[in-house]
């Protein structure tokens, strides 16, 4: 595979070049690759930088024969798309060569496209709200977490808000999961109404933090974790251990140039998430208690 545009800056704040981009995903393959391995990917492209309109990509053709494809028939577009599957580290590096900072993977795996390995609260805040809101929502749902005895695992969306993940390990539906995680965001609502919302659309949310349980859906996505956004200072979605989600922490601590080192002294905080699913019942049922 030939890299192209090398010297291409990406990041006009920072300097950051398409080759600092590349760079990143060769030193964190091994830990992103379990994340997008067997997934459809939706690519979000920035060829020409982040100062430029960038485009979502599901669809491809003229893929080089060594790379994985899936096609799945899609209802919103009335058509079959041709899904790329990041299956290796060379598949990898050829989306970052694609201007793919960005990476979206489905929240389920080929064979079982159905049933997501986990269910996703997305704390998305409005322009009113700080990073200090996003933290504190996100302590009471760890609080709520608790009390249903769910291990839930958190990351930084590398933008503005955090996203919590339930291990689900393929054993529900979308509709199950979507569900189940509307329940866990009612509670939240109720214990925080001056500070959260529902509600989808952004005016009726009133400057509140939308607790957002809808990306539970067969076809959404949200930015993987490792991966860098497309925002200044080259960000990336970083998994966080619990006790990291207080006062003070702040998303532009992590980004391409801090996380390789970060992952050296942690390892990979998110694993959880590929391993035992809850048990949606006996959560449910310590709920009601």
């Amino acid at each position: 595979m030939n890299f192209t545009n090398l010297e291409k800056v990406y990041w006009p704040d920072s300097g950051y070049t398409k080759y600092d981009l590349i760079d990143y995903y060769i030193q964190v393959s091994e830990y992103i690759l379990p994340y997008l391995k067997d997934r459809p990917q939706s690519l979000h492209r920035h060829p020409d930088g982040i100062k430029n309109k960038g485009f979502y990509q599901k669809d491809h053709e003229h893929l080089p024969s060594w790379i994985e494809t899936l096609e799945q028939f899609s209802k919103s577009s009335d058509r079959t798309i041709n899904y790329l599957l990041c299956q290796n580290e060379a598949t990898l590096l050829y989306m970052a060569n694609m201007g793919c900072i960005e990476i979206n993977p489905w929240n389920s795996r080929i064979g079982l496209l159905d049933k997501p390995d986990y269910a996703i609260i997305d704390l998305d805040p409005s322009d009113t709200n700080t990073f200090e809101h996003v933290i504190t929502v996100a302590q009471v749902v760890k609080q709520i977490l608790d009390q249903a005895g769910i291990e839930g695992l958190c990351k930084t969306s590398g933008s503005s808000g955090i996203h919590i993940y339930l291990p689900l390990a393929a054993q529900y539906t979308y509709a199950e999961a979507r569900n189940f995680t509307k329940l866990l965001c009612m509670f939240v609502e109720e214990q925080l109404p001056d500070l959260t919302s529902m509600t989808r659309a952004v005016k009726a949310r009133k400057g509140k933090i939308y607790l957002d349980y809808l990306q539970n859906r067969k076809g959404q996505t949200l930015a993987a974790a490792y991966c860098v956004r497309p925002r200044s200072g080259a960000t990336v979605s970083a998994p966080l251990e619990w006790h990291e989600v207080k006062p003070g922490l702040k998303i532009d601590d992590f980004t391409l140039k801090t996380m390789p080192f970060r992952l050296q002294k942690k390892g990979d905080l998110f694993a959880g998430v590929r391993g035992a699913g809850i048990d949606m019942a006996a959560a449910i049922e310590r709920l009601e208690k």
